[in-house]
């Protein structure tokens, strides 16, 4: 449809002008802008529902996912910053199952993908070369059980059903869900009797929990201060697995270094990854609470799924495109929308637009310019007049979006 119509336009007047993949547009910015003339200004109303459509998830979900790099780096400068190119695996895409159709599970993770290298939605690969021209490295994923996996080899031999597990997937990261009965149990009792098996093994096992409060399933209660642990520990008992959380107990079994920084690193050979639920915030406190108990944020794998993924929509962060100049028989209008009943959220831009950056480095939009000044600007031709330009790949779009992510403390906060 939207090909077709370009196709028809072919050499007759039709620019788009966009801000670029894998930069950091503002609220408040336009990131792009789009020319119609001749017969076919009718065309931009047209485009503004495909275009809308197609741009808000992506780029919605790779705000989000920025947000989550910016939490992780941070977590890894402040307690393994010897380890930081970890983090690009430490947020990986669970959100498939939960995505509202197959587009939204490719536009969706595409924005997941410029921040992180670790996915299950794995048709982005196929996508990424088709709309990308990514002929590299795109995503990875291991070995990893379901809850159905686990229940077919029957709660009796759960700890069977490990081994089989081992024997199976004898190297590399093998992924297994260890809460389809009793966490605890597989933490406390499974897992020291399959100690030898597991450190002798060629890779690294992950335990999995799935269910419950992410951050005192990974932490524990003693984490907590203590007027917080005392409510919580009363309703498990003082001696319960759960007050010192999954990660604190694997160390105990299996042990690990202390780094430079002094903060615990488990031993290779374990790790552990939460897909259930997993938000921002929620990825803040277990970073903050593993440190005070003196263990690198590292330590964890995050499942980010559909909990964080499709819970938005283009109003998440005020996307919407507008229609800001016109010229009708010859003679410009500048053109916009300021709605008496409105609280001045949705008045837009009017005129011709320009998008400058400032000193610090914001991207600020300029409305009601000339012609002469809208042709300068950080927007750059995307399609003109039946051609493409400036085509890039994930590649190129992951090394602008690393960069805003430098291990720089003082960075990592204030943006």
């Amino acid at each position: 449809g939207t090909s077709n119509i370009f196709r028809t336009l072919g050499k007759k007047s039709a620019a788009i002008v966009l801000l670029g993949d894998g930069l950091k547009g503002a609220l408040a910015a336009a990131i792009g802008s789009v020319w119609i003339g001749g017969d076919f200004g009718w065309v931009t109303n047209f485009l503004e529902t495909i275009f809308s459509n197609m741009l808000w998830q992506p780029m919605t979900s790779a705000t989000i996912a920025l947000l989550y790099k910016r939490i992780l780096m941070q977590g890894a400068i402040e307690t393994d910053r010897d380890n930081t190119s970890f983090v690009d695996f430490q947020g990986h895409d669970f959100s498939m199952r939960g995505m509202g159709g197959f587009m939204s599970i490719i536009l969706s993770g595409l924005g997941h993908a410029t921040s992180f290298s670790g996915s299950d939605s794995l048709p982005i690969i196929a996508a990424s070369r088709q709309y990308y021209n990514e002929d590299g490295f795109v995503v990875a994923s291991v070995n990893a059980t379901e809850h159905s996996v686990m229940c077919a080899g029957t709660k009796g031999d759960e700890l069977g059903t490990f081994r089989r597990l081992m024997d199976t997937y004898p190297t590399g990261i093998l992924s297994i869900v260890s809460d389809t009965w009793d966490l605890w149990t597989v933490v406390t009792d499974y897992l020291p009797a399959l100690k030898d098996e597991i450190m002798s093994r060629d890779g690294k096992i992950v335990i999995r929990p799935d269910s419950g409060d992410p951050v005192d399933i990974l932490c524990g209660y003693n984490s907590l201060t203590t007027d917080e642990f005392k409510g919580k520990a009363i309703t498990v008992g003082d001696a319960h697995p759960a007050n010192k959380g999954l990660i604190e107990l694997l160390w105990e079994t299996f042990g690990g270094t202390v780094n430079s920084q002094g903060y615990k690193v488990l031993d290779p050979h374990i790790g552990a990854i939460y897909g259930d639920s997993i938000t921002p915030d929620r990825a803040r406190q277990i970073i903050n609470r593993l440190k005070l108990k003196g263990f690198a944020s590292t330590n964890v794998v995050l499942g980010i799924g559909s909990y964080t993924y499709q819970y938005n929509t283009r109003d998440t962060f005020g996307f919407a495109m507008k229609a800001t100049y016109v010229e009708v028989e010859g003679k410009g209008r500048e053109i916009f929308k300021d709605p008496i009943t409105d609280d001045g959220t949705k008045k837009s831009a009017k005129g011709l637009l320009c998008v400058n950056r400032k000193v610090d480095g914001e991207y600020e939009l300029w409305d009601m310019v000339s012609s002469a000044t809208e042709k300068t600007g950080e927007l750059t031709t995307i399609f003109k007049d039946g051609k493409f330009y400036n085509e890039t790949t994930l590649s190129e779009v992951r090394s602008k979006v690393a960069k805003l992510t430098k291990t720089n403390k003082e960075q990592l906060i204030t943006k």
